[in-house]
């Protein structure tokens, strides 16, 4: 039972982790003029620096160093597949982006105010403190306006992925889950990693069909 639990929760963690990860620290960028900057990606109007890919994939080493400590080998890395699951990351977030504008899927500004406001970072007791807000990103060198654009587009995210997900068939589960005995709690994490991975799989497919008619290129030169 435990074995089935890790099978379905492993796919899921690894690429949760890279996504979130990627974009909370560093955000998904936008659609700029970057001149002579060398850009390792682009997915449609949307460009993947080289700045911006190493920031992220150094936030994402760093992350798993601290996790494995001496086992996050290089051997490790190279089964992870690290170097190439951060760029398939960041191109995701590119591609949701584009699919929120076709589906319609906006982010308000009172939804936005609510989750900047709702941030623990950001309270003193319980409570936001525009103080420690405005501190803490000239702390991280970021303007508030900077912040707030990034802030609306992990939101768009969410609600994008959310909407992808009420598409992917669950029905199986339920069936799988009544073939195995043990306790409750130990049924309902397998159940957890399941739909887990049922809807990451649904989100990944709809990525991959969107991929279909969008111009994505890169430059694997540069992440080498």
């Amino acid at each position: 039972m435990l074995q089935a639990m890790r099978k379905h929760a492993k796919y899921f963690y690894v690429l949760f982790v890279i996504v979130i990860v990627s974009f909370i620290f560093w955000g998904v960028g936008g659609v700029d003029n970057t001149g002579d900057i060398e850009i390792v990606a682009e997915v449609g109007p949307y460009k993947i620096t080289a700045q911006d890919y190493w920031k992220t994939y150094d936030r994402v080493y760093r992350f798993y160093q601290e996790i494995y400590k001496d086992k996050f080998d290089e051997e490790m890395q190279k089964k992870m597949n690290l170097k190439e699951n951060v760029l398939d990351s960041m191109i995701s977030d590119k591609v949701l982006l584009l699919a929120a504008k076709k589906i319609g899927i906006t982010v308000s500004n009172d939804e936005l105010q609510d989750s900047i406001s709702t941030e623990s970072a950001f309270m003193k007791n319980g409570v936001f403190n525009r103080d420690i807000y405005l501190n803490r990103l000239k702390l991280n060198r970021i303007t508030p306006d900077a912040f707030e654009s990034l802030k609306r587009q992990e939101l768009t995210l969410e609600k994008t992925r959310r909407f992808i997900e009420l598409s992917a068939d669950t029905a199986d589960i339920d069936r799988n889950l009544q073939k195995l005995s043990g306790n409750t709690q130990t049924t309902d994490m397998i159940k957890q990693a399941m739909l887990g991975d049922v809807k990451g799989k649904a989100v990944q497919a709809y990525i991959e069909g969107m991929k279909k008619n969008i111009k994505v290129t890169i430059n694997k030169r540069l992440i080498s």
